[in-house]
C-alpha cells in the first residue's frame, strides 16, 4: 500500500501541471464566474504560477486587454507580472481596428494567438483575412500547412510602440511581390526568400 501511494503521488502532480502552457502552472478548477486580479474567469479550468497569481483562465464576459476590448469566450494566459501573454479569440473578432483571426465551429483556434510584449503592448496576430495594416497590404490566415507552408509567415507584427514590424504582403507592394514576408521601416525581405522584387 506504501508503494502504491508513492507512484501515485507525482502521477497526480504530473497530471495537474500537464495542460497548462507555464511548465509551473498548477490548474485549479473555478465552481463559478469569478473575477481574479481584475479578470472575468469563467467557472472551469484556470491555471495559476505557483506564488498564486494567474496565468490562464477563459473570460465570463468582455474585457480589456489594457485598450483593447476582448470578447467573452476568450482564453488569456498572462505573464507573471500580470500582464497579458497570449489571447485566443473564440471566433474572428475585431482587435485595434482589424479583423483577427479566432476558433471556428469546431472550437478554439490555439495557432491562432495573438501575443503581447510583457509590457502589456499589442505584439503579433493573425488577420482574419488579408487587409491593409498601417498602408501595408498584409496577409490573412493561420499558419496551417495549407495556407502557409513554411508556418507562422502570415503572422502580423508590431514593434513595442505600436508600428508595423513585418508581415507577409497579400498582393505586390512597394517594388516586393505577394506572397514575401517583409519587415518595416526599411522594406526589406525578412526571411532567406531569395525572389526578386516585382518589376
Amino acid at each position: 500500500m506504501k508503494y502504491a501511494l508513492l507512484l501515485c503521488v507525482p502521477f497526480l502532480l504530473c497530471a495537474a501541471i500537464s495542460s497548462a502552457s507555464e511548465p509551473n502552472a498548477l490548474r485549479n478548477r473555478i465552481l463559478r464566474d469569478t473575477t481574479i486580479q481584475g479578470y472575468p474567469c469563467a467557472k472551469g479550468d484556470a491555471w495559476f504560477y505557483p506564488d498564486g497569481s494567474l496565468n490562464q483562465c477563459t473570460l465570463s464576459r468582455s474585457a480589456a486587454l489594457g485598450d483593447l476590448p476582448v470578447p467573452r469566450g476568450s482564453v488569456v494566459e498572462f505573464w507573471p507580472n500580470g500582464a497579458a501573454h497570449y489571447l485566443m479569440l473564440q471566433r474572428p473578432a475585431p482587435l485595434a481596428g482589424y479583423k483577427i483571426r479566432g476558433g471556428t465551429r469546431l472550437g478554439l483556434s490555439r495557432g491562432a494567438t495573438t501575443s503581447f510584449y510583457s509590457t502589456g503592448e499589442l505584439h503579433s496576430f493573425y488577420l482574419a483575412s488579408s487587409e491593409n495594416v498601417q498602408g501595408v497590404p498584409c496577409r490573412g490566415g493561420s499558419w496551417n500547412t495549407f495556407t502557409d507552408l513554411e508556418g507562422g509567415e502570415n503572422l502580423v507584427e508590431f514593434y513595442r510602440d505600436g508600428k508595423l514590424e513585418s508581415c507577409k504582403l497579400g498582393r505586390d507592394y512597394a517594388g516586393f511581390r505577394a506572397g514575401q514576408r517583409i519587415t518595416l521601416p526599411h522594406l526589406t525581405l525578412a526571411s532567406d526568400d531569395k525572389s526578386l522584387p516585382a518589376q
